[in-house]
């Protein structure tokens, strides 16, 4: 995982700060998928949508900063340029460790479905 460049912990203003706000970051994100081969942007924007749609209602704001983060994370992975081909990277081992068993079982539904996906025929 990326060291942090401050000392001090980000207070959440200066955090907000930082991130687009959900509809704008949820605009950019299906904009990005434009560029992904045709069953990589159905499954991406398939997945995209529920999981905001899934968060909607969330008030906690320690919770919608760290949803926001990690969906500006992705947006910032994916490929600019339509020529370019999106490989993607491992999910870290430390993150497996943090994930709570709700969280395992979607990742493993989404890897099925990745999967499924990308059958050779």
């Amino acid at each position: 995982m990326a060291q942090s460049i401050s000392k001090s912990p980000l207070k959440l203003t200066e955090a907000s700060a930082m991130l687009y706000p959900p509809l704008p970051l949820y605009r950019r994100l299906l904009r990005a998928h434009r560029v992904l081969p045709r069953d990589m942007r159905s499954l991406g924007d398939n997945y995209l949508k529920a999981e905001f749609r899934r968060h909607r209602e969330v008030t906690n704001p320690v919770y919608i900063m760290g949803f926001l983060s990690q969906w500006k994370t992705y947006l910032d992975q994916l490929p600019l340029d339509p020529n370019s081909k999106f490989v993607g990277k491992k999910l870290d081992s430390t993150a497996f460790e943090k994930m709570s068993a709700e969280q395992l079982g979607q990742l493993y539904e989404l890897m099925h479905a990745a999967k499924d996906v990308w059958k050779p025929v």
